[in-house]
């Protein structure tokens, strides 16, 4: 199959760059019309009973005036007006009368007719110098609310320079997410692309060829936008999934051209220049390696689709496409583009990055010096790293489930602002409280209401239980609580109030509301419910395509193993830096809020499982290919670990760029403990797992690696892996000799 793809591509390397080039441009104009066909709800299973409860009380009742969605703050900055001052009411008046009737319900503030004089209290802060006002926004949905805000927010903002105006919200918080996400991308891209072309100058030594997977990755991006608009005619396709699987895309992009040129040059040198055999060469050898390694990062992105949150699923099935683009890409259209280039890939070489031939570098000599060290004494070695790993994955035992919410924000975002204010300055209680939604479905006696509301008002936590609507057929509580969504008590709450039987007459008892700890309780059960199914998947996944790979028993059970030790410690990592704020400060500027966003670290588990075994096949491969060769145990990791060390540290700091930047130019906590957690995944894994561990697991098990394998003769003995260099055989001989 290789073989034919290297000759099709060969043969028609012209009319592929034209129709690629064709394909960026069109990608260019159409597929940035994605970022408009994002959603931003899925973080809620829809079976859920939070679910379920927002579902039934808006199917009954609607959504009508006096349902809170947005709240607008008025505050007055110059210390110079309050409430009192007609200049204030005017301003604040003004912008809330001008909001279209299309897109507002109705809108309740200080000064609207009606209100008593205790309820009016709750619209003004103790100073008097901020005022807020509950909006309903038009919609059915949370979707068609975001679009109202969208059309009202510049027009809710006071046209007074002495007030400063913030919106926030249920809406508006994911509204400002979504903002932070797409901004976040936009920076990574600017600050990874021209640091890759930087590295890969350096690794290449010539522009041309640092410039082939620079242009991969663009294309890569490009190609992904138009998949994932394409996608969103299918399914739902979340903001956040956006971000992170195009930049995942570019990192692998990047990594397979790395892999593919590196491999094509050695073929030119080898070959005297002879552009198709070294094309043919490369695809059989760098060309599988890049398949190969795409389906096991495709089997982690499976894992996604285990879990029962509509977001999960967009994540997966975003990931899944990316990544299969950047496979095509790699296997099409970049062998057409070195097809034409030709010797031409080793142009534009800076003289002072020029490097005599056969000459042995620091670099090299220290991946020999380091597999000779782990081979005299491998159990040091293991013991060591293995201590490291467990060190760092200790403080995963302090996990304190949360979900993402306006705290993700950073500290001078609207959504963060307004709840900051509302604490301090309203400390008598305000209109935009935080409650459940409890829907009692049924024909329930009033009497039967009223005696479940006072048993209510008897439970630790719940503030001001009371009957929000009702009829013949429903009935609306309402409970109020105090603290954050996340916080442990408010997440005990919601399982007592679900631990009480239904009032006489209804039939069940469905405890929710839209940003209610209930959701976040649903979302975090639900997601350590299915962590187990999908990390049994992956796994048994892995095993199965390393077995069939390498014909062994011991390697892809040690590969999997290896791949949880490292991801476990990177996840302790991310709680010690993240949830205890350690990393606050000297390395990144985020809010500390003290619990961690348990699906984000299910995303994670499942892309930073396929990467890690990526990395580790590689080094393995080599290995494998020597032992097939020579039947020594001991020499095929002396020589995997050396002639593999230098081109895959290389290709994951590569990635590390990548997600490093997407990591550290995020403002959203969120997208920020992805990306930093998918850095450490890949630095711990190339540094302490396969550089360590991975060499002194196998120096060990000797033999036992390969069993049932056995070693081919001479005459069998297996093509060239991706990663082999021959001419780093010869420097080692001769540094060997001295």
């Amino acid at each position: 199959m290789f073989t034919w793809l290297a000759r099709f591509n060969y043969a028609h390397r012209r009319l592929l760059l034209i129709v690629t080039a064709l394909f960026m441009v069109l990608a260019g104009l159409w597929g940035g019309g994605v970022f408009g066909a994002m959603i931003t709800d899925g973080l809620t299973p829809p079976d859920a009973e939070s679910t379920r409860a927002t579902e039934l009380l808006e199917d009954h009742f609607g959504h009508q005036p006096g349902d809170l969605d947005t709240v607008a703050l008025y505050t007055d900055s110059t210390g110079e007006l309050t409430i009192d001052d007609p200049a204030f009411e005017q301003a604040v008046t003004a912008a809330l009368d001008q909001l279209p009737e299309s897109e507002v319900l109705s809108w309740t503030s200080y000064w609207s007719p009606g209100l008593t004089e205790s309820e009016r209290a709750r619209y003004v802060s103790e100073d008097r110098s901020s005022v807020i006002a509950a909006i309903t926004l038009e919609g059915a949905d949370n979707t068609e609310r975001l679009e109202s805000y969208g059309e009202i927010e510049s027009l809710a903002r006071a046209d007074d320079d002495r007030l400063e105006t913030y919106i926030a919200g249920g809406s508006t918080s994911v509204h400002h997410l979504q903002e932070q996400a797409q901004q976040g991308l936009a920076t990574a891209q600017m600050i990874a692309l021209p640091i890759l072309l930087v590295l890969l100058l350096l690794v290449f030594r010539s522009a041309v060829a640092a410039a082939v997977p620079v242009a991969l990755g663009i294309l890569a991006i490009l190609g992904s936008l138009v998949l994932l608009r394409c996608l969103t005619y299918a399914i739902d396709i979340s903001v956040f999934a956006l971000e992170i699987t195009l930049l995942l895309g570019l990192g692998l992009a990047i990594d397979y051209g790395l892999f593919m040129v590196s491999r094509f040059r050695g073929e030119l040198d080898r070959r005297g220049g002879d552009v198709s055999g070294a094309l043919e060469a490369t695809l059989n050898t760098a060309g599988r390696t890049v398949a190969f390694s795409g389906l096991v990062v495709v089997i982690g992105l499976c894992g996604l689709l285990f879990f029962p949150q509509p977001i999960s699923h967009s994540f997966g099935w975003a990931g899944i496409t990316v990544v299969l683009f950047n496979i095509l890409a790699a296997l099409v259209v970049l062998p057409a583009a070195l097809a034409v280039l030709g010797t031409r890939v080793n142009s534009l070489s800076p003289r002072w990055l020029r490097r005599r031939p056969g000459v042995v570098t620091r670099e090299d000599r220290t991946w020999a010096a380091l597999a000779r060290s782990i081979i005299r004494r491998p159990v040091p070695w293991l013991a060591g790293g293995m201590l490291v790993l467990l060190v760092a994955a200790a403080p995963l035992l302090a996990l304190e489930p949360g979900q993402t919410n306006h705290r993700y924000l950073p500290e001078d975002n609207e959504g963060q602002v307004v709840p900051r204010i509302l604490d301090e300055e309203f400390a008598a209680g305000h209109a935009a409280e935080s409650r459940f939604d409890i829907a009692v479905p049924g024909a329930v006696d009033e009497q039967a209401i009223e005696d479940y509301v006072r048993a209510l008002e008897g439970i630790e936590g719940a503030v001001d239980p009371a009957v929000h609507r009702a009829d013949d057929e429903f009935t609306w509580v309402t409970v109020g609580f105090e603290g954050e969504v996340d916080d442990v008590h408010n997440l005990a709450l919601v399982r007592e109030i679900r631990a009480f039987g239904p009032p006489a007459g209804a039939d069940e008892v469905l405890v929710g509301g839209e940003g209610s700890p209930a959701e976040g309780l649903d979302n975090s059960e639900a997601t350590t419910g299915a962590l187990p199914w999908a990390l049994a998947f992956v796994g048994l996944s892995t095993l199965l395509v390393l077995f069939i790979c390498f014909r062994s028993v011991l390697v892809p059970i040690k590969a999997v193993l290896a791949a949880f030790l490292s991801l476990g410690a990177s996840l302790g990592l991310v709680i010690w830096g993240f949830q205890e704020g350690n990393f606050d400060g000297a390395l990144l500027d985020f809010a500390v809020v003290g619990t961690t966003d348990v699906w984000g670290l299910a995303v994670v588990i499942t892309i930073a499982f396929g990467l890690v075994t990526d990395y580790e096949m590689f080094l393995v491969g080599r290995v494998y290919e020597e032992y097939q060769a020579t039947g020594d145990n001991r020499r095929a990791i002396e020589v995997g670990l050396r002639s593999t060390g230098s081109v895959i540290t290389r290709a994951g700091l590569l990635m590390v760029v990548v997600l490093a930047a997407m990591g550290f130019s995020a403002t959203s906590l969120f997208v920020m403990t992805i990306g930093v957690g998918l850095t450490l995944a890949v630095v711990i894994d190339a540094t302490v797992v396969r550089a360590i561990i991975v060499p002194a697991a196998m120096q060990l098990l000797g033999r036992a690696n390969w069993w049932p394998s056995r070693p081919r003769t001479p005459s069998r003995q297996s093509a060239p892996s991706a990663l082999h260099d021959p001419q780093m055989d010869r420097r080692s001989k001769k540094e060997s000799v001295r």
